[in-house]
């Protein structure tokens, strides 16, 4: 069995459903209820709680762990759920990390992120270990001033990077659960091509088949809407990567090539697939 953490996302939902098209045994875990795959099992547990993992755990050989926001806010203790996994026999844990350890290692969540990969690594399980860039899901963010207004706002609307699909993140990730030579292995995971807030909105507009505008909003302005959803710090650790990207940020990685033996999708091919959630 293999148990699924943050289940209903925009990265555990397509792995669960790749998971179950394969044949697996499934257990989705998340906070809430949600309409799952035929044959998937689910399970209502809270990650700031390890202990309430217990019952999707029993009986798995292995976990993907995808933290929620709050368990990168300070007294959080994450590592707790490798313990918890490797006492219920789990064999094998994807953990769903950040390029920023590798490229900003000295921010309080990289460090704390940091620390999760190593306790990973120091557990004596089985490990791989994904470090994605930004996800062409962000944009979700807009959604509704699109549908009302036409518009997407956001900051350093000509400063890119190269955001990737979540459905190759769970690509990666189911490939990782079911495949030994993935043992090991730390992956970078970015899109195919740097693309920037402008250039989303164009290919938003192209999906549309409609006009929409490129508002442009402060640092001040950005950080505050991102701060309903994050830790400020956080939203501070996101907004210096999107407005002064290192060479390592731009860089667009071989390793969904390598993993799945195709190129990662483009942000274009995104926007066509959820283009009705801009409408």
């Amino acid at each position: 069995m293999i148990v699924v953490t943050g289940a209903t996302g925009n990265i555990g939902r397509p792995l669960t459903q790749a998971l179950a098209e394969a044949g697996e045994e499934v257990t989705a875990v998340s906070r809430h209820a949600a309409a799952l795959p035929d044959g998937v099992r689910h399970v209502v547990a809270d990650l700031a709680e390890p202990t309430s993992l217990k019952p999707a755990l029993a009986g798995a050989k292995s976990l993907f762990l995808l933290l929620s926001g709050d368990l990168h806010a300070t007294g959080a203790n994450p590592g707790d759920i490798i313990g918890e996994a490797a006492a219920s026999g789990v064999r094998r844990v994807v953990l769903l990390s950040t390029l920023g350890v590798v490229t900003r290692p000295f921010g309080t969540t990289r460090i704390a992120m940091r620390e999760l990969e190593d306790t990973l690594r120091e557990s004596g399980l089985e490990w791989t270990i994904l470090r994605p860039g930004g996800f062409a899901s962000n944009a979700l963010w807009w959604a509704e001033s699109v549908r009302s207004e036409q518009v997407v706002a956001a900051p350093f609307g000509d400063v890119g990077v190269p955001i990737i699909d979540p459905t190759d993140i769970a690509a990666v990730a189911a490939a990782s659960l079911l495949e030994d030579r993935h043992t090991g292995g730390a992956y970078e995971l970015t899109g195919p091509e740097v693309v920037t807030p402008r250039q989303q909105a164009e290919a938003l507009a192209t999906a549309l088949g409609s006009p929409v505008r490129f508002h442009e909003l402060t640092r001040a302005e950005a950080k505050a809407a991102m701060s309903q959803s994050m830790p400020g710090e956080l939203a501070d650790d996101t907004l210096d990567i999107l407005g002064s990207p290192s060479p390592a940020e731009l860089r667009v990685s071989p390793d969904v090539q390598q993993v799945l033996g195709r190129a990662p999708r483009s942000f274009a091919d995104w926007a066509a697939r959820n283009v009705a959630a801009f409408r």
